[in-house]
């Protein structure tokens, strides 16, 4: 029986301000298994040399956590401006801290809700620029024993980051895999369960979080919710994680805001190509079937509410896996 271990992403905690030491501390405090550095992680004062790294893994290792982490790209352009951007020293300087520190997998995020602008490219464009970006820098990854994670974000579906490993040549075990976030497909107009099962093969981390759909004048909304309160299917996503021959860790995520979806809108719906009137219907259920009760947290007022619902989602996650473990444990 595969056991699941609950640990916390640190991009939740950032309004603790808390040096990467500490947030091992942290985590280590409150029951959490590791730290996901989503972003790397920048000492103040102190230079991210192969010093600082070599203590942050060793402080790691004598505590019992894993560590994984960030700082990875591989959208090529600049977001902003859409001006090129070399994304080779970025991966590198990323892969060789990754190495440092004992990670194997480095989480890339490039950008934000993309198809939501109209100044940004077209899809299809974005997944050929990103392809040969990425093709170029195998032989480096590779070479440093590094997996590069597409998180499951704002840039693409999961129907199109299949497209963007077939046109990378790559395969699931390589240089590229995926950070499954549990509740972001919501936003890209997927089921969790379903976006998680057309991912599996390349899934090697994970950011566990919940979250929720509401109708809205527009068509729906999507939030982040406490672990446990939303739509989130965890013990079905469990179940088809136990099938995959590696380990993948569950690092909690969890944020305020809210993401709107205006699905009623024809040209918005047209950017999803891949959707079909199945998933949207299933969508549409989960808003009617969810937590009707609950509304999100305004991102201003995060920094007030972090801790203690990081704490909460860390319980409610162990609990969930402990659910999930024994009622397959029966089953076996």
């Amino acid at each position: 029986m595969k056991l699941f271990c609950v640990g916390v992403d640190s991009y939740s905690l950032g309004p603790l301000r808390l040096a990467p030491l500490a947030l091992l501390d942290w985590a280590n405090a409150h029951g959490a298994a590791g730290v996901h550095f989503s972003d790397g992680c920048r000492p103040p004062g102190q230079a991210l040399d192969e010093g600082f790294l070599t203590e942050l893994r060793r402080c790691a290792a004598e505590r019992g956590l894993y560590i994984e982490w960030g700082g990875g790209q591989h959208i090529p352009f600049d977001t902003t401006t859409w001006q090129p951007r070399d994304l080779r020293p970025i991966n590198e300087a990323a892969a060789r801290q990754a190495r440092t520190v004992g990670a194997r997998v480095v989480r890339s995020c490039s950008g934000g809700l993309l198809r939501w602008s109209d100044r940004a490219p077209m899809t299809e464009a974005l997944l050929r620029e990103t392809a040969r970006a990425l093709r170029a820098q195998e032989p480096l990854l590779t070479e440093l024993g590094v997996v590069l994670a597409i998180e499951l974000h704002f840039e693409f579906t999961t129907f199109e980051l299949l497209r963007l490993f077939e046109l990378c040549g790559a395969e699931p075990g390589g240089y590229l895999g995926v950070c499954l976030d549990t509740m972001n497909p919501l936003t890209m107009l997927e089921d969790p369960a379903a976006a998680t099962e057309r991912i599996l093969p390349w899934v090697v981390a994970v950011h566990a979080k919940d979250g929720a759909l509401r109708m809205t004048d527009l068509g729906l909304e999507s939030f982040p919710t406490e672990i446990g309160s939303g739509v989130v299917d965890f013990e079905r996503i469990l179940a088809r994680l136990a099938t995959l021959d590696r380990t993948v860790h569950l690092s909690v995520e969890d944020h305020g805001g809210s993401f709107a979806l205006p699905i009623y809108d024809p040209t918005f719906l047209s950017r999803f190509p891949d959707l079909t009137a199945t998933e949207l219907a299933r969508l549409v259920h989960l808003a009617h079937a969810g937590p009707g009760a609950i509304a999100p947290l305004d991102r201003a007022d995060w920094p007030q509410h972090c801790a203690s619902r990081l704490q909460r989602d860390i319980v409610n996650l162990k609990q969930i896996v402990e659910r999930w473990t024994s009622s397959a444990g029966r089953a076996t």
